[in-house]
C-alpha cells in the first residue's frame, strides 16, 4: 500500500483559494458561447423555413426569370407574325377600294418603303459578330491576356456596325430576324441582345440591302469597327462579312405608335 504522504495533498495557499472562490462566479464568456448558439438556431431555423424542404442552392424558381423572359421573347415573335399577317390582310383589303388618287397611292408607297414597314429586295451584305472562344488567349505579342469583357460582344459593337451600313447607304438593315426602323433601338444585357421586345443569343446577324462594295468600304473606314478588328485580331472575337446577291428583307411587323412618359398630374 502506497503511503498518503504519495498523494497530491489540496493546495491551500492564498492563491489557489481565490481562484477556486472565484470558478463559481458568472462570466461574460458563457453569456457570449450561449448567445452564439442561440444565433445559430435561429439560421437553422430560418433556412429551413425558406427551403420548405428543397435545395436552397439548386431551386428551380431561381430559374424562373430567366425562362420568363424567353417565354415572352417567344410570345412577342408569335405576335409579331400574327401581327404582320393581319397588316397585309388590311392593306390587301384597301389595295381594292380606297378612294385615293394615283398619286396618292404613289406617295403612301414610298413612305412605307422608307418607313421600313414593306420588303425590300435588293442586292445584299451579311456582317457577322460572335464571341471569342472562352479560353481564348492573346495572340500577338504586347497584348494584356484578355478579361472577361474582351471576349464577349457588346452593344457599341452592333451599333457600330449598324451605324456604319447606314452611313454606307443601305436602303434597309436587318438584325437577327426583325427588320429595324427609325425607332429602333440594339441593346445589349449582359450578352444577350434586347431588340424590339425579343431576345438573341451571339453570333449575331446584320444583314444590309444596298450597294455591297459601298457597304464594305462605310465597314472599313469606321473607327469604332477599326477598334473592334484590335479584338478580332488579338483575342479572336467572331468577324465576317458576306455578300448574299439579291436578298428580300422583310417588312418590319411591330407596332409602329410611340411610348412617351407623361408629366404627373
Amino acid at each position: 500500500m502506497s503511503n498518503s504522504a504519495d498523494f497530491p495533498q489540496p493546495d491551500s495557499s492564498p492563491d489557489r483559494t481565490r481562484r477556486f472562490r472565484d470558478s463559481g462566479r458568472f462570466r461574460p464568456v458563457r453569456v457570449l458561447t450561449a448567445a452564439v448558439f442561440a444565433l445559430a438556431g435561429l439560421i437553422f431555423f430560418t433556412s429551413f423555413d425558406t427551403a420548405k424542404g428543397t435545395n436552397i442552392r439548386t431551386d428551380a424558381s431561381l430559374l424562373r426569370l430567366s425562362d420568363l423572359i424567353h417565354e415572352r421573347s417567344h410570345k412577342n415573335g408569335q405576335l409579331d407574325e400574327s401581327n404582320g399577317s393581319l397588316r397585309e390582310d388590311v392593306e390587301s383589303l384597301a389595295e381594292r377600294d380606297n378612294g385615293s388618287t394615283a398619286a396618292e397611292s404613289a406617295r403612301l408607297a414610298a413612305l412605307e418603303k422608307n418607313a421600313g414597314t414593306q420588303r425590300l429586295k435588293g442586292k445584299a451584305l451579311t456582317v457577322t459578330l460572335d464571341d471569342a472562344p472562352p479560353n481564348a488567349k492573346a495572340k500577338l505579342p504586347g497584348y494584356p491576356e484578355p478579361q472577361p469583357d474582351y471576349l464577349v460582344i457588346h452593344q457599341q459593337d452592333l451599333q457600330a456596325v449598324v451605324n456604319a451600313l447606314w452611313q454606307g447607304g443601305a436602303e434597309g438593315i436587318k438584325v437577327m430576324d426583325q427588320r429595324l426602323i427609325s425607332t429602333s433601338a440594339v441593346r445589349c444585357v449582359g450578352n444577350t441582345l434586347i431588340l424590339q421586345g425579343r431576345v438573341y443569343s451571339p453570333p449575331y446577324k446584320i444583314q444590309a440591302v444596298g450597294d455591297p462594295e459601298r457597304l464594305e468600304k462605310a465597314l472599313s473606314a469606321s473607327p469604332a469597327i477599326q477598334n473592334y478588328m484590335v479584338y478580332v485580331n488579338v483575342y479572336g472575337l467572331g468577324w465576317k462579312v458576306e455578300e448574299n446577291g439579291t436578298t428580300t428583307l422583310p417588312g418590319y411587323s411591330g407596332t409602329v405608335d410611340l411610348h412617351y412618359a407623361k408629366p404627373v398630374e
